[in-house]
């Protein structure tokens, strides 16, 4: 800008020929202008260059200071939380390895059941190994923590957004613990897993830790929002697991091989006629060798009319350790056994025959079901 106004300035000064001439009034103003003009130019460069270190230094915006996270027993609850997490990283890492390459876990209490437990079908989640979403989720924990304690691993992320993920992840955990644990207690009767058990303690203390890290006042704001991943979580385990099934509770040391019950009843002319319109509709009983109400169900139909159903053994080779229900069973969905399928119906334990009558819209042609008199 000197340099411009240098030049400026310069052009408007009179030529050399004109300085000859004699000065007149008219000249003489002109001059006087022009020394006018050339003094208002800006100033030089070494002028700017002086003014622009004179002037104080422009400071960028400072970063805002994390606000400390509470402490538990003296140590910082992301401290913990990292801590914890680290711990349940190294656990889900040892159980994924397992599973990918098959071999066999080292279960220190109840071995022979801890090993069917962690091999059996609650041990995937959509296909997913379930120790490897464990992996991710408490890597994730461990980095989120780190963060939160001033690491910067995952910049772009300010406080509130580190507590409020934190807490969700942990929430999600701690609620899907919770279903392992009525599953372990259903499903696995007189079964322990260590590891289970172990994983369900990081996941509660996470979740305690999260909610001690934002108080009671300020976690009142984020129940709703609390709620809606747990039931998300518990809805999906359970859509996971519509047609996950285990072997027979309280034979994961032993095997059951199959074998036939004899029917001591004699059919009765409504038995057999209620077992051939069963037959006809396409009715199902889906029971087990070793189940005792699948054999009283039987009994009451007797010898003949047993043979007219359409039985389906859901363990044609066996049950026990190793041992696992057939297809056809697994997508039916069963809870129990026996269960009936009619006309899409299903109907749980055994049932008297005028209640599979009813169900299946039987009409008895005289050939009512004899009543038992009772002496009075």
């Amino acid at each position: 800008m000197a340099t411009i106004s240098a030049a400026l300035a310069i052009s408007f000064l009179p030529s050399p020929t004109r300085f000859a001439a004699p000065a007149t009034p008219s000249s003489s103003s002109r001059i006087k202008k022009a020394a006018r003009f050339r003094c208002c130019a800006g100033p030089s460069s070494r002028e700017q260059d002086q003014e622009i270190s004179a002037a104080p230094p422009t400071r960028l915006p400072e970063k805002p200071a994390r606000t400390p996270p509470s402490s538990l027993l003296g140590i910082s609850t992301s401290t913990w939380s990292a801590g914890l997490a680290g711990l349940g990283f190294l656990e889900t890492g040892y159980l994924t390895y397992l599973k990918l390459t098959g071999s066999e876990a080292f279960c220190p209490i109840s071995g022979a059941g801890c090993g069917d437990v962690l091999e059996g079908d609650y041990s995937v989640v959509f296909g997913i190994p379930l120790p490897l979403v464990g992996l991710v989720a408490y890597g994730l924990v461990a980095a989120l923590s780190l963060q939160e304690d001033g690491k910067d691993l995952l910049p772009g992320l300010d406080d509130l957004d580190i507590q409020l993920t934190l807490l969700l992840i942990a929430t999600s955990m701690a609620t899907a613990s919770a279903y392992f644990l009525y599953i372990l207690s259903t499903k696995f009767v007189g079964v322990s897993c260590s590891y289970c058990l172990l994983s369900a303690f990081l996941s509660f203390s996470l979740l305690f830790i999260r909610v001690k890290d934002f108080g009671l006042e300020r976690i009142q704001k984020f129940v709703g929002l609390q709620l809606s991943v747990a039931v998300i979580i518990a809805l999906a385990l359970t859509n996971s697991y519509s047609s996950a099934t285990t072997q027979l509770k309280g034979t994961d040391d032993f095997v059951l091989e199959p074998y036939e019950t004899e029917i001591t009843t004699e059919s009765s002319p409504f038995a057999i006629a209620l077992a051939r319109h069963l037959h006809s509709i396409g009715a199902k009983m889906y029971g087990a060798f070793w189940c005792s109400h699948c054999n009283e169900q039987k009994q009451m139909f007797g010898r003949e009319a047993a043979k007219i159903l359409d039985y389906v053994e859901c363990f044609p080779n066996g049950a026990g350790k190793g041992k696992k229900m057939t297809q056809e069973c697994q997508a039916a969905g069963l809870e129990g056994f026996p269960t009936w399928v009619i006309n899409g119906k299903v109907l749980s334990g055994d049932q008297e025959l005028e209640v599979l009558a009813e169900a299946s819209g039987f009409v008895a042609d005289g050939t009512e079901q004899p009543k038992e008199i009772t002496p009075n």
